[in-house]
């Protein structure tokens, strides 16, 4: 029996379901084409077929040796409002991050991700992660974390684990409702 590969629609709607639900302002997956597939084709039509949702999709880094890219789902106006607290500017800038609007925070984001040696843990702020969270990743290199789930804790574990249980559920759901035939653009909670 073979191992049937999982479609860019599929990943989309399970692996982004709190971002199409609305709980959650971004996700990030990593997709890896067929032969004669192109991820940046596929991630610009669902771009086009949820942008009225107040849903974008876009690539932020192909891998020029597979093919393969990371797509990033998220909701610009939550982006927007997270791009206005001082405390994530101030954090962004700290890591070097030039100020800007979301979009071209998103570029720096995308450079870095294409061209430094390191991962940027930073990510995690992009992804809608409690700013003290992503501050001890960094700090703690990881370690140290009170929690785990969707992102690693070193502030409120109680907190995150609900909502670590809210995002599972909403992955749960929105991945039986696409399996038996439910559009994305149905599941995809308008702004």
């Amino acid at each position: 029996m073979s191992v049937s590969r999982r479609s860019f629609a599929f990943d989309l709607a399970s692996l982004c379901a709190p971002t199409l639900a609305g709980l959650k302002p971004a996700s990030l997956f990593r997709y890896q084409p067929g032969a004669g597939q192109s991820g940046s084709a596929m991630a610009a039509a669902w771009h086009a077929a949820l942008c009225d949702r107040g849903v974008a999709v876009r690539v932020l880094k192909t891998c020029p040796r597979t093919g393969a890219v990371l797509v990033y789902v998220y909701r610009p106006a939550q982006m927007d409002t997270l791009f206005k607290n001082c405390d994530v500017l101030h954090f962004l800038q700290s890591e070097g991050y030039r100020p800007g609007t979301a979009d071209a925070l998103l570029a720096q984001l995308s450079q870095r991700l294409c061209c430094e040696g390191d991962f940027p843990h930073e990510v995690g702020i992009f992804l809608g992660y409690p700013l003290a969270d992503v501050v001890g990743f960094i700090q703690n290199h990881g370690q140290n974390f009170t929690a785990c789930g969707h992102w690693k804790v070193y502030t409120d574990p109680a907190a995150a684990q609900q909502q670590f249980a809210r995002y599972k559920k909403c992955e749960t759901i929105y991945t039986r409702c696409y399996r038996r035939g439910t559009p994305i653009r149905r599941l995809t909670v308008a702004a």
